[in-house]
């Protein structure tokens, strides 16, 4: 039923943009028939853009005057259309209606549907919790758990609440809550946040925050916060409306009562009405919307570039953004003479062939690529929260974390090497053989290749780089280091992230924000301009943001950026040059030289002008 629902209201909006589409295509083709006399019926063709176009402007202007005193470009344009209309001049008030609501169509097209972001996270929310009480296991809804409940989680199941682990070993996926790439090992007396995955091991919690204080619940809560907090940008010619409206009104009324010609005021009106102005924006969106496309962005917002071009900071989540977001075998080390680096990482894929785990995985497509196959295995476990044992080639190999090796009795003591490749972010897995420490594996998370370039060439537009991610200090900082971006904000939750963005925005620093997880909305959402990873990015990212990169290629950022400039400078063109030639024409009216219809001609030729200007941004890529 909701996805019929959906359908339906897809159609029905589609379904209006369609019919404005189709009387304006009336509308002007009206107006062409009245420039060229041609009169099927017994009126003026231009009354029907008039009637069509004109009607909606000025029913819209007087109830902005009326409700809120809101004086935009449409109450000048209803002035106009009334005195032409007053003096006969249906051609000149037909074409001003038809020039207005082209604009605004051009304007509609380029906003975005509506977001269902928020209701997406909704659905993330656990629906149900398994509470034990009295040693019977009850399934109830999970707003019914309460604060001391003792609840089960089975493999793959959603956190219901927040909590602590009581009994039992487990991996949980908190990439909802933090970013992180790799499951977390958890056991007795850890905390798990609600809405977070239970990959392996079954466990028991006791609920310590339920309801609105669930860590899932937040994040909504901090979503819908920053999105209400996010103005949007007013168009420039309804922000000069009232100094147009003021200029316009003392200008005809100063040539009516000095010249005492009623037309030349009228004229004055009709070439004063902003339509190039109006056009001068929309249009120029519309054309950098369109060479956005080219280069794999989606603009979900039609203020977004507009937003983009001003942005002083552009704030990277780190996995998945700047990072392939997959872990990947970065070295092998032996620490006995018996085995050699090879035999570590053979022996380690072929014990984790049949894991489940991330990290395992990880280690066998890696050991595959180098060309080679994994050794036949039996007598396979894999143990929640530690790691896997297995008989490989007559020799029992144990692959996990230190406390699988300490409970299976294997003494390993200081591993140096291990505890420098941790510091570099690395995540490690231990290798003994039949009760012996042999070495280990070091894993992470690779760059993208392309990032470097990108963070080099954001820099020389003018942007400075932050790295804001969940991940810890070392793996953020080796990262960082990496790719030569100087601030650096690790260990972030969803608000942390948001309250960085917020202090950059209070020292007058607009923020682009781009990101892929579902603990990335929240910033997305409170960032001047949110960009969501298309490819790897959540539903919920991409939902939250305002662009989304469809095939996740970060080397094409640097030209959005420049792309949004560049747009800018054009719109800045535009409205110079459609005032200019307002005032033009505003002179030749007063002196007479200008009557109304040939005042249109010439404001139609301006915004055609300005059209044709924008249209240069389609295929405009920085040298």
């Amino acid at each position: 039923m909701k996805r019929v629902m959906e359908k339906l209201e897809h159609l029905l909006e589609l379904g209006g943009i369609r019919k404005d589409i189709a009387l304006l295509a009336i509308s002007g083709i009206a107006v062409v028939c009245s420039l060229l006399k041609f009169q099927p019926f017994p009126f003026d063709m231009a009354w029907i853009a008039i009637v069509l176009c004109g009607l909606p402007i000025v029913l819209e202007a007087v109830i902005g005057l009326i409700t809120a005193f809101d004086i935009k470009a449409d109450v000048l344009v209803s002035l106009a259309l009334i005195a032409s209309v007053c003096i006969g001049e249906t051609f000149a008030a037909g074409e001003v209606a038809f020039i207005m609501q082209l604009g605004a169509l051009l304007e509609e097209l380029t906003v975005a549907k509506a977001r269902a972001g928020i209701e997406k996270l909704v659905h993330l929310t656990p629906q149900t919790a398994r509470v034990l009480r009295n040693g019977v296991e009850e399934t109830i809804p999970a707003e019914q758990v309460r604060v001391g409940d003792r609840i089960r989680v089975l493999p793959g199941e959603s956190v219901p609440v927040d909590g602590v682990i009581l009994s039992g070993q487990t991996s949980i996926n908190q990439a909802v809550m933090t970013g992180e790439s790799l499951p977390v090992d958890k056991t007795v007396g850890d905390t798990v946040s609600s809405g977070t995955v239970n990959q392996f091991g079954a466990f028991e919690m006791e609920a310590t925050k339920v309801g609105e204080d669930s860590s899932i619940q937040r994040i909504i809560r901090l979503v819908q916060s920053a999105d209400a907090g996010k103005a949007k940008i007013v168009g420039l010619a309804d922000r000069w409306a009232t100094w147009i409206v003021v200029i316009a009104l003392s200008a005809a009324a100063l040539t009516w009562a000095i010249s005492g010609q009623i037309i030349r005021a009228v004229t004055i009106l009709v070439v004063f009405c902003p339509c190039a102005l109006v056009l001068a924006t929309p249009t120029a969106i519309m054309a950098a919307i369109g060479n956005a496309t080219k280069h794999g962005f989606l603009v979900r917002e039609g203020d977004a570039l507009e937003r983009l071009a001003r942005a002083k900071v552009i704030a990277f989540d780190k996995t998945g953004t700047l990072t392939c977001g997959t872990p990947a075998v970065a070295a092998a080390e032996s620490a006995s003479d018996a085995f050699g680096k090879e035999d570590i990482y053979r022996l380690a894929a072929s014990a984790e062939q049949l894991s489940e785990h991330p990290l395992g995985k990880a280690i066998v497509n890696c050991y595959k690529k180098t060309g080679a196959a994994p050794a036949e295995i039996t007598d396979f476990a894999m143990i929640p929260g530690r790691g896997v044992r297995a008989a490989v080639e007559g020799q029992t190999i144990l692959a996990g974390n230190p406390q699988l090796l300490q409970e299976h009795g294997v003494a390993m003591g200081s591993v140096p090497a291990a505890e420098a490749y941790i510091r570099q972010g690395c995540t490690v897995t231990y290798v003994a053989v039949d009760g012996t420490f042999a070495g280990f594996l070091a894993l992470s998370d690779t760059l993208r290749k392309e990032s470097a370039a990108t963070i080099a060439a954001l820099s020389d537009l003018g942007v400075q780089p932050v790295l804001l991610t969940g991940d810890h200090e070392a793996a953020a900082q080796t990262i960082a280091g990496k790719l030569h971006i100087g601030q650096v904000r690790a260990n972030c939750l969803p608000e942390d992230k948001l309250n960085y963005i917020g202090e950059y925005q209070r020292r007058n620093m607009p923020v682009c924000m781009i990101g892929d997880g579902v603990n990335d909305a929240p910033a997305l959402k409170k960032a001047d301009v949110g960009i969501a990873m298309g490819g790897v990015g959540s539903d919920i990212a991409v939902n939250a943001a305002d662009i989304a990169l469809v095939d996740d290629e970060v080397k094409e950022l640097p030209h959005l950026v420049a792309l949004s400039k560049r747009m800018m400078t054009t719109i800045k063109l535009n409205m110079t040059f459609s005032m200019t030639l307002n005032f033009i024409a505003i002179a030749l009216a007063i002196i007479g030289t200008l009557n109304p219809v040939v005042g249109a001609l010439v404001h139609n030729a301006g915004s055609v002008l300005v059209i044709t200007n924008s249209a240069f941004l389609l295929k405009w890529r920085k040298k």
